[in-house]
């Protein structure tokens, strides 16, 4: 059996999806790829490499060397953080991504899997019950990167024959990593704050309806997908992917059940504009179709788990 590679391993998808993959095939099969940011003690349970993903040398030695045949390729600069530098964005993101789909196709690599975004959408795109295929004309750098390489990796399926799988990840809510520059990222300060300090003011209007899904979901969803029969793989951009949508006032309601104390106030800032070019609800049936997605999570079960689960980590006496 050959390695797997994570790239990006220490950022949000990463910190988790590298544990469990490691408990699926061995701590010694799973290589954490991390660049800046040095891995924790959980990722240092098993092979860590260094590696600049835009140094095409650098990961073709990753892969040659330690006999790599799968890859999810998780390095990316994310929304916010894309809009006040632009040009990382465009380099992290898609020379990255071109240089794994090159590097996976020279050297027979059995899957890749590359994380897409409802930042793919735009502000033409239907904003309710938003389909598989429709409108895509993202107005930010990060939006820009990932629909170039959604279809960047249906080229090299279809030209090449490189089995390269994606979702488009909604907000994505977390207790092991912090925020990470991301639009949906309140839906992750806000439990940190709420434990802390009782109060949050966040960046975005209460009515801010996006879609989102809670890490073991996404955890879930992305080895669904990997593991799936080619046959059912019918979508070789990206599929869609959620669980709940729900506004910060929502999820505020929902917190306060169990911290009636805490207190939220809002201070739209340049992010707001990012949220209102999203999708509020998107369709992935297809993805329930074609090879058998299905969440767990809904707002309430999420809360209490999140609430829980941070507070352990804080050292913080939960609330329940």
């Amino acid at each position: 059996m050959g390695k797997i590679l994570v790239t990006g391993s220490v950022g949000q998808i990463g910190s988790d999806l590298v544990p469990a993959l490691r408990e699926k095939h061995g701590n010694e099969n799973v290589i954490a790829g991390v660049h800046r940011t040095p891995p924790g003690e959980e990722l240092k349970q098993g092979p860590v490499i260094t590696v600049d993903v835009t140094n095409k040398s650098a990961v073709e030695n990753v892969i040659k060397e330690n006999d790599v045949n799968v890859i999810y390729h998780l390095v990316g600069v994310l929304s916010a953080t894309g809009e006040k530098n632009p040009e990382l964005a465009w380099k992290v993101n898609m020379e990255g991504l071109k240089n794994v789909l090159d590097l996976a196709r020279d050297h027979n690599i059995e899957r890749v899997f590359w994380p897409s975004s409802i930042a793919a959408f735009g502000p033409n795109t239907p904003r309710e019950n938003t389909p598989q295929l429709t409108v895509m004309d993202p107005n930010t750098m990060y939006g820009v990167t990932k629909y170039a390489g959604e279809l960047l990796c249906q080229y090299y399926f279809s030209k090449y024959g490189v089995d390269v799988r994606s979702l488009r990840y909604p907000g994505v809510i977390s207790y092991k990593a912090l925020p990470g520059g991301g639009t949906t990222d309140y839906s992750v300060a806000i439990f940190y704050e709420a434990l802390k300090n009782k109060r949050y003011t966040c960046y975005l209007r209460e009515d801010s309806t996006l879609p989102m899904m809670y890490m073991p979901d996404a955890i879930k969803g992305t080895i669904n997908i990997m593991e799936a029969d080619p046959s059912d793989i019918k979508c070789r951009l990206s599929y869609n992917h959620t669980a709940v949508s729900f506004s910060p006032k929502e999820i505020t309601e929902e917190i306060k059940k169990h911290i009636p104390e805490f207190e939220i106030s809002y201070e739209p800032d340049d992010r707001q504009k990012i949220a209102d070019s999203w999708p509020k609800v998107i369709d992935d049936s297809e993805a329930r179709k074609d090879w058998g997605w299905e969440h767990e999570f809904g707002l309430s079960e999420m809360t209490v788990d999140m609430i829980e689960r941070l507070s352990a980590k804080l050292g913080i006496e939960k609330p329940f």
